[in-house]
């Protein structure tokens, strides 16, 4: 999973209540998630004990001091978090894995308890603290949801102690077995060694790491050629992106610039005809009300609303299109910037009573003259009463309210059931929001195009046969998806991603003696990547 494009990844230094100051790292996939607990000692001397059975939260052994069961708190962590998943209906196998410098004796009886509740423990490590495992904090990925959700404190009102299960959820017998098999060759260095082209990736992989930002958003992947950085308007004051929720700690928000050439970038945007149009429309009442304030100025105007609504699942150009959206209101004149302010539910929610209102209104001050983007908006609707997701939408709608405030405009993004949901549950929400665009999936031909755009991009060529073997990769991709979780363009960039490697990997290894070689992607640089299936249903 961690070398894996498709699976979303990331490391904590702590996860409360049950690891505070360890080092995990979490591996979500569409159906997995792995959490890996890192167990460190200082100085030389590292313990040696015996764990219980049971699985007990502390450990009493004759003759030796009580000390708290790793085991115990990793389970109790993936039990906390499976609940919180559910609470949000998401269904995931969860693994855990602990990798400790201390000596277990009784390691070899306990497997099977460790098995059955799904956690693998591997202890006698040396220099754990010194190690770090890669991860990918790619944020079009749909593991990011899960992984929020698995950590979300605030989805913990709702849980009551009846509720919390008593052990992880049994996990399918060939997954489990497949999980462990891999486990097991690595830790016992049996997994086949990487070949030299392996290092290549890990080499190249190393390189591009330091490199990648949340700013290779999911959506960046639908324009025929991609946005250079002479594109953006340079003369527009544009707020730092970040906001302190409260004196302790601090949030990155995402800011994206205005484009100099809107319009053009909304022509070049493969699909979204009907989406087009409407844009078209919107923008071309707002130039007509400017015509008539000019020509008429003591005559009523038509009062416009730019707030909005997008629908539309990852990867079918939400983010991109709201980047033009703010971009033709400023050249328009119906707004002063342009610019896009990225938000979701974590921009908002805080720690301490009072920072979600904190957090609202330097939201919407950096917003001033631009977009405010909320991704994912139907999570701020939590199932709780309680839920401060809850205040900011209360806050957002009395804001919105104040006509001193005229100049923004605000676009919620989201699944379009949700979505659907969060407004019929919010009248006044709704009535403040009444554009709708509906991002439709790409078909197999539009998504074809897009590949050819993105390749154009960094001027590579497809031999015939590369082509030939990229549709067939694409197409069975697309017939065995998953719907809900299908990525759309976003899979597409990840599939050239991982082409686009491998091809850098087979030219440093056989050095073309023709220039045009290194910009020529042949069948063997065409590796699939994993794609999340529809789980097949059970009954009737």
């Amino acid at each position: 999973m961690a070398v894996n494009y498709a699976v979303y990844s990331e490391s904590k230094i702590g996860v409360e209540p049950y690891l505070p100051g360890k080092d995990v790292y979490v591996y979500v996939s569409e159906e997995n998630m792995v959490v890996v607990c890192v167990d460190c000692y200082k100085g030389k001397d590292k313990p040696t004990y015996e764990e219980s059975e049971s699985i007990e939260p502390v450990i009493l052994n004759p003759r030796q001091e009580p000390r708290d069961s790793m085991v115990w708190k990793l389970r109790e962590t993936m039990m906390l978090m499976q609940r919180r998943l559910e609470l949000c209906h998401f269904d995931l196998s969860i693994y855990g894995v602990l990798l400790t410098e201390a000596r277990i004796t009784n390691a070899d009886d306990l497997e099977d308890v460790w098995e059955a509740n799904n956690i693998r423990v591997f202890e006698g490590f040396r220099d754990l603290r010194h190690r770090r495992a890669r991860v990918n904090v790619d944020y079009g990925l749909r593991g990011r949801i899960f992984f929020s959700a698995s950590l979300d404190s605030e989805l913990d009102a709702e849980l009551e102690e009846s509720e919390m299960p008593t052990a992880p959820k049994p996990i399918p017998e060939d997954k489990e077995d497949r999980f462990d098999r891999l486990l097991d060759d690595f830790i016992n260095g049996t997994l086949e060694p990487p070949s030299r082209e392996d290092s290549i990736l890990a080499e190249l992989e190393d390189t591009l790491e330091d490199d990648e930002d949340s700013a290779d958003d999911e959506d960046d992947d639908l324009s025929e050629n991609s946005e250079d950085e002479d594109s953006s308007v340079d003369d527009v004051s544009i707020p730092d992106g970040e906001i302190e929720q409260n004196t302790a700690v601090s949030v990155k928000v995402e800011v994206l610039r205005p484009i100099a050439n809107p319009r053009e970038e909304l022509d070049k945007l493969v699909g979204c005809d009907d989406i087009k149009r409407r844009m078209d429309e919107l923008v071309a009442l707002t130039n007509y009300n400017k015509l008539l304030a000019q020509q008429f100025p003591d005559s009523k105007q038509h009062e416009i609303s730019l707030h909005s609504v997008f629908f539309g699942r990852p990867g079918t150009g939400k983010t991109t299109v709201c980047k033009i959206f703010g971009s033709l209101l400023r050249q328009v004149g119906a707004l002063s910037k342009g610019h896009v302010v990225v938000c979701d539910r974590g921009t908002f929610i805080g720690t301490l009573w009072g920072d979600e209102e904190r957090s609202v209104r330097q939201v919407v001050e950096m917003a001033k003259g631009g977009v405010l983007m909320i991704d994912e908006a139907y999570l701020l609707n939590g199932k709780n009463e309680n839920d401060p997701g809850k205040l900011v939408l209360q806050l957002l709608m009395s804001i919105l309210s104040d006509e001193a405030q005229r100049d923004m405009a605000v676009v919620l993004c989201g699944y379009k059931e949700p979505m659907q949901r969060l407004l019929e549950l919010n009248p006044g929400l709704e009535s403040r929001f009444p554009n709708k665009f509906e991002f439709q999936d790409f078909s197999v031909d539009e998504l074809m195009e897009i590949t050819r755009c993105r390749v154009q991009d960094y001027e590579y060529q497809f031999t015939t046969d590369a082509w030939e073997k990229y549709c067939r990769t694409l197409s069975q991709a697309y017939q065995v998806r998953n719907p809900q979780t299908w990525g759309n363009a976003r899979f597409v960039a990840n599939l050239l991603e991982r082409i686009y490697i491998q091809h850098a990997a087979r030219c440093v290894r056989q050095q073309p003696t023709d220039k045009s070689g290194l910009r020529l992607l042949t069948s063997e640089d065409i590796v699939p990547i994993e794609v999340p299936r529809q789980r097949p249903r059970i009954g009737f």
